[in-house]
């Protein structure tokens, strides 16, 4: 995955609070969505769906400090170069297409901020901690993430990593994002867990329109009239789908409690993850991303 190393990067849209530090604690998030955090939380004992009034004790917002990605990402070659930029320009570049989709259907699409985090933070949704992973919530429009998450990708969950394994853990929480716009998110309700409840159609979803940016990304352009990023390539693509596999609610739940449940799923399975990231990369439509319709 390469970015056009001439294109400007967008900074506002990524706040900074990794100089602020949270006291410890258990996720206690009430109605954020994520690429893994639901289940691993309902693992550890913690229903995120509980929302928690009080957070972390003696802290009530955390302060952005956007000074150094500001002097650091400026272009697209330093996307190409450094973690956090990279982070700017698929930011950037996921915000262009769904800016771009939902004009063209007459719409107009609110922009989401995604904060950076260490260890733990106060959300609109209640306070957090690293543990749940990336997560959007709905109450404050952000997309919320520790970026120790792509080390434990690797390390913890058994992906490969790379770039765009990066690229799709961030489009996938946009993806909840255009779902919020859109209203899809109430057609959940109380169906929380089970392989065809409502939680895992609203999950493979964004996996489908993690797959539709990454099949426009490179046609997409931004500001300077030409696409932030250059090129999508097959191992670009190896990467994204070794990811979606890596997060399965039964890969997740065959390293964490050594036994598969299916009842308990809330976001897919790993061949249903990567199904439908690849029905998004490949029809490039989100008509054909109709996860709440039929058998999944």
């Amino acid at each position: 995955m390469r970015f056009d190393q001439n294109s400007q990067l967008d900074t506002s849209q990524v706040e900074d609070t990794r100089g602020s530090r949270l006291p410890g604690g258990r996720a206690t998030i009430g109605g954020g969505v994520g690429i893994v955090g639901l289940l691993i939380a309902l693992l550890l004992g913690v229903n995120p769906f509980e929302s928690s009034e009080s957070g972390f004790p003696g802290v009530d917002q955390v302060q952005g400090d956007n000074t150094q990605i500001q002097q650091e990402c400026k272009t697209g070659e330093d996307a190409n170069t450094k973690q956090d930029c990279r982070t700017v320009a698929i930011v950037n570049s996921v915000q262009e297409f769904w800016s771009d989709e939902f004009g063209r259907r007459g719409g107009q699409y609110q922009p989401a901020t995604t904060r950076l985090f260490t260890e733990a933070t106060q959300t609109g949704c209640g306070a957090a901690t690293s543990e749940v992973g990336p997560f959007y919530c709905p109450a404050d429009d952000h997309v919320y993430i520790d970026q120790g998450f792509y080390r434990d990708l690797q390390a913890r969950f058994g992906a490969k990593g790379g770039p765009f394994a990066q690229a799709y853990v961030l489009a996938h929480e946009y993806g909840h994002h255009v779902q919020d716009l859109l209203g899809t998110m109430e057609r959940v309700g109380g169906d929380r867990q089970g392989p065809q409840s409502g939680s895992v159609r609203l999950e493979l979803q964004a996996d489908c329109y993690a797959g539709i940016w990454a099949a426009h990304a490179a046609t997409t352009a931004g500001p300077s009239g030409r696409p932030l990023v250059s090129r999508v390539t097959p191992q670009d693509i190896a990467e994204g789908l070794d990811a979606a596999a890596a997060v399965g609610d039964d890969r997740i739940q065959q390293e964490v409690q050594g036994r598969v449940t299916p009842e308990s799923w809330t976001h897919g399975s790993s061949s249903q993850r990567q199904h439908w990231f690849n029905v998004g990369y490949q029809t490039g439509e989100m008509g054909r991303c109709d996860t709440f319709s039929g058998s999944i």
